[in-house]
């Protein structure tokens, strides 16, 4: 994962921030009927401001505190795996899942002042790391509310559904080379006029059943590309456990759908439209 921009292009691109009061809002000269709420938007203006302040305080800049995906979530270095949740009302949480036998007290993390919970597992004595890939886990934690329950990692970017309990399990995904998928073909240069076909994976079969990122990149780009489009725009690709909701509920914001396959038959679907010029969308629904 890498971010959109880089820093020195964020730095050239961001404007200043300056405190103002109210009548000094711009939309107020175009629409009075928002002069009787002025100090509503000056009192949320001011609240943005203050926010803005103490996350470039604690992160150094905006941009940094977007690349969340380098902190939080399961990050691996040469001597084992980090793994950092945000639960600011927690007050125990344990990692657990099959690299532990779901054991529920034996992985403890410990909590920073900003609310992040954080644990660190060296590498096994024969240096392997300790959680495998594609192997289940779950957050176990004691909310707010003095109630036990086991969730999913916020950062997963990948879980499944057991068939029988219907309820998901994330999925942990190494970061290890053997595990990358191998990127063949470059983005396609900007285009100005996007010709946009919208798809949804899962429908796009002929037969009647839920279609694979394989299957649609073997049979539907092919058409198109013959049809003249040049970006797609494929819905309800996060994953939701409601298949009838189009997406639009949605289990986990990171986390890709398992229905239509693995993360890497995703990127192969996307690296394939690339090489056919194709640019390609993803609809997040972050509710």
């Amino acid at each position: 994962m890498q971010p959109l921009v880089d820093k020195s292009e964020y730095e050239r691109l961001k404007a200043p921030i300056q405190r103002v009061n109210g009548s000094q809002f711009g939309i107020f000269q175009k629409d009075a009927y928002l002069h009787p709420h002025k100090g509503w938007f000056e009192h949320k203006y001011h609240r943005f401001c203050d926010l803005l302040d103490k996350i470039e305080a604690a992160e150094g800049s905006l941009y940094d505190f977007s690349l969340g995906f380098k902190k939080l979530g399961f990050n691996e270095t040469e001597d084992g795996v980090w793994f950092r949740e945000w639960a600011p009302g927690a007050k125990e949480v344990y990692l657990i899942g099959d690299f532990n036998n779901w054991d529920r007290k034996q992985h403890p993390l410990k909590k920073d002042q900003y609310g992040n919970w954080e644990i660190f597992i060296p590498k096994n004595p024969d240096g392997s790391y300790p959680i495998p890939h594609n192997s289940k886990l779950k957050i176990h934690l004691l909310n707010a509310n003095n109630e036990w329950v086991d969730k999913i990692p916020a950062w997963i970017p990948y879980a499944v559904q057991n068939p029988t309990t219907l309820a998901y399990d994330g999925v942990y995904i190494s970061q290890q080379e053997e595990h990358r998928y191998k990127w063949k073909h470059p983005q396609p240069k900007a285009v100005r006029a996007p010709k946009i076909y919208e798809t949804h994976i899962g429908m796009s079969s002929s037969e009647a059943k839920i279609a694979s990122y394989k299957e649609f990149t073997k049979d539907v780009l092919p058409r198109i590309k013959d049809l003249g489009y040049n970006t797609i725009q494929i819905m309800a690709i996060m994953e939701h456990s409601y298949y009838g909701s189009f997406g639009y509920h949605v289990t986990n914001f990171f986390a890709i759908s398992s229905r239509y396959g693995e993360i890497n038959d995703l990127k192969e679907l996307i690296d394939t439209a690339h090489s056919m010029g194709i640019h390609v969308l993803i609809d997040l629904i972050h509710r």
